[in-house]
């Protein structure tokens, strides 16, 4: 089993015909997504090929989903296009939009996660690389060759890291990654996360992957404590960062003691989460629990 993607998920792509759209298209075929088309409004009634398929592109998103079925997609349109794009997925019923796209103005995230939210619609991003269910499909920009299947579930902010921890993990294999994004607003959170990997019975561990800025991680800590009953292992990037300064992602920033990697990592220890001081030093502590007894492979 995995989160929020399988087999069966039918993905379309707002902005196939670009050149990243078209790239990432390709690296979803050829893992075996089943992307069903495109939406590009002024290229509606075309064609784009990939990987030996010919793929329609469609003027709406609601011509998309009623030609094809679709209920996800994944947005790779230019910032200043990424509110309208969310909120016309969410109007015609996709059920998950992966908002790649970096750069998003905080007030249009805001708008889009709350007309997404009132719709039903899940949105993971914007400023993220999107999620991996291995063996069975990806909807974003998660290399598909990194990590085959298995019972670990990874749940991070940082796409760099989602991809680290995933070839540190790579003999054990994954449920699903999730890449929710590093950004002051975010669609699905670690505890969403959490919570479905809790619920998902082919899921046995967590990773939890943190950076610092905010308060998601001491959240989440929270959270595990009271709900998570799976093994928790987690890592967090920043130990090093000056305060007040932006690292990388635009919700990466320190202020005094609030939202630094040493608050969050003695938040989550408190809560009984494992926490390395490296990826490499994660992985091995993820391979200990699942030494004791825990299998690491499907059936």
């Amino acid at each position: 089993m995995a989160i929020y993607l399988t087999e069966q998920s039918r993905i379309l792509v707002q902005g196939i015909t670009g050149a990243e759209g078209g790239r990432h298209t390709r690296r979803m075929l050829a893992a075996g997504s089943d992307v069903v088309g495109g939406v590009n409004p002024r290229k509606a009634g075309g064609t784009v090929d990939a990987e030996g398929r010919v793929l329609p592109v469609f003027g709406t998103v609601r011509e998309g989903v009623e030609a094809t079925g679709a209920d996800v997609t994944v947005v790779l349109v230019p910032p200043a296009s990424t509110r309208a794009a969310v909120m016309e997925a969410a109007d015609a019923g996709i059920r998950l939009a992966v908002v790649v796209t970096e750069g998003v103005p905080v007030h249009d995230a805001v708008a889009f996660h709350a007309h997404a939210r009132a719709r039903g619609t899940r949105v993971i991003g914007p400023n993220c690389p999107g999620l991996i269910s291995p063996g069975r499909s990806g909807a974003g920009i998660i290399p598909a060759d990194i990590a085959g299947p298995g019972r670990v579930g990874l749940v991070s902010r940082s796409g760099t890291l989602t991809y680290q921890l995933m070839h540190e993990l790579r003999d054990i294999g994954f449920s699903t990654c999730v890449g929710i994004g590093g950004d002051p607003v975010v669609g699905t959170t670690h505890i969403d996360c959490l919570t479905a990997f809790e619920d998902d019975p082919d899921t046995e561990l967590i990773v939890l992957v943190g950076e610092i800025g905010g308060d998601a991680e001491e959240r989440a800590a929270a959270h595990i404590r009271a709900h998570v009953t799976k093994p928790v292992v987690g890592y967090v990037a920043g130990f090093t960062a000056p305060e007040g300064r932006t690292m990388g992602h635009a919700g990466a920033i320190v202020s005094g003691s609030s939202g630094t990697a040493r608050a969050k990592r003695e938040a989550l220890e408190a809560a009984g989460v494992q926490v390395g001081r490296t990826p490499t030093e994660t992985a091995r502590l993820v391979r200990a629990r699942l030494g004791r007894g825990m299998r690491t492979a499907p059936d």
